[in-house]
């Protein structure tokens, strides 16, 4: 199988037989074998029941079910597993993203990039609800990760398959997929696409994903820079805080032994106890973290790194 087009849906019943024509129209032009994959998330209108219907009348298109709704994360998890393609594409239910982008997508990771990702640079949504907090998200997610992306929230990506096999998805990470597979060393860049006004039904996000953005980012950056040395973080913070706080009490102990300076009744004395105390727990913190990352890493047998190729060997030994 050379494409898998992954299309997570959620109350999109007007939408589903106009988008399954667009994409089968422009798969049946470029001389690939491929299959269109449906991933239902707990709909409550009758997009499961169209979906079968399409699935009963063609045998390239595949229908995945949950049996409640669990959100877009898990729906692509779930579409990255039950894909067979050498090349993934994700893309939305709701018909703004362009299928006839398709084929540039496929060219660019022929060329050699392990994920393609879309940029709607004439995006069809209003400015202060949509586009103001992407934009603002979008920037604080390149400078804090590194990876520097003009659209981080369009769902339209090719990945290649030894890529979305090497990702586990959690919360709401879907958009954060180029940062977290930067981790594995790929090679990615960016293409303007088209995006479309949406035609039927209401958008699913609000304004109120901007919190959950920021928490998520949070992990995403631990998980960049810390996922294989909690102690390097929490060890840090340690440090500095108990040597803020020994040295308050150094400078406090000076003052009350040569200046009589009175020790009691100052607030201080507190700051610098507490200080030293939260400074060994975040050391013992980072210490059962790199506990539970080694048992994470061994009992899973999950690699620390990745490789892209062997040379000078027929078959690598595994």
């Amino acid at each position: 199988m050379d494409i898998s087009i992954i299309v997570p849906i959620y109350n999109e019943e007007e939408s589903i037989p106009h988008l399954y024509k667009e994409v089968t129209d422009v798969l049946q032009n470029v001389n690939r074998t491929y299959e269109l994959l449906f991933v239902d998330d707990g709909s409550k209108d009758s997009s499961m029941e169209i979906l079968q219907k399409i699935q009963q009348e063609d045998e390239h298109v595949v229908v995945v079910s949950f049996r409640r709704n669990f959100g877009q994360t898990a729906a692509m998890s779930a579409g990255f597993d039950h894909a067979r393609g050498d090349i993934c594409i994700t893309m939305d239910g709701d018909l703004q993203n362009d299928p006839r982008d398709i084929p540039a997508l496929i060219a660019k990771v022929e060329e050699g990039y392990d994920v393609v990702t879309g940029w709607r640079h004439d995006r069809k949504d209003p400015f202060i609800s949509r586009k103001l907090p992407s934009m603002l998200a979008n920037r604080l997610i390149s400078w804090i990760t590194g990876v520097q992306l003009n659209d981080y929230g369009c769902t339209l990506k090719a990945f290649r398959k030894e890529v979305t096999q090497n990702i586990k998805l959690y919360g709401e990470m879907h958009r954060f997929i180029p940062a977290i597979a930067s981790g594995m060393g790929i090679s990615f860049t960016e293409i303007k696409v088209n995006h479309r006004a949406r035609q039927y039904g209401t958008s699913k996000y609000g304004i109120s994903r901007t919190i959950r953005v920021v928490l998520d980012l949070i992990t995403v950056k631990f998980l960049l820079s810390y996922a294989t040395k909690p102690l390097h973080v929490f060890g840090g913070i340690g440090f500095l805080s108990s040597a803020i706080g020994i040295l308050m009490a150094l400078v406090m102990t000076f003052q009350r032994q040569f200046m009589g300076i009175p020790l009691g009744s100052r607030p201080l004395l507190l700051l610098a106890i507490l200080l030293i105390f939260i400074g060994f727990q975040f050391i013992t913190i980072g210490l059962v973290a790199e506990l539970i990352v080694r048992t994470y890493h061994e009992s899973q047998k999950k690699p620390i790194y990745y490789v892209r190729k062997v040379l000078g060997r027929e078959q690598q030994d595994k």
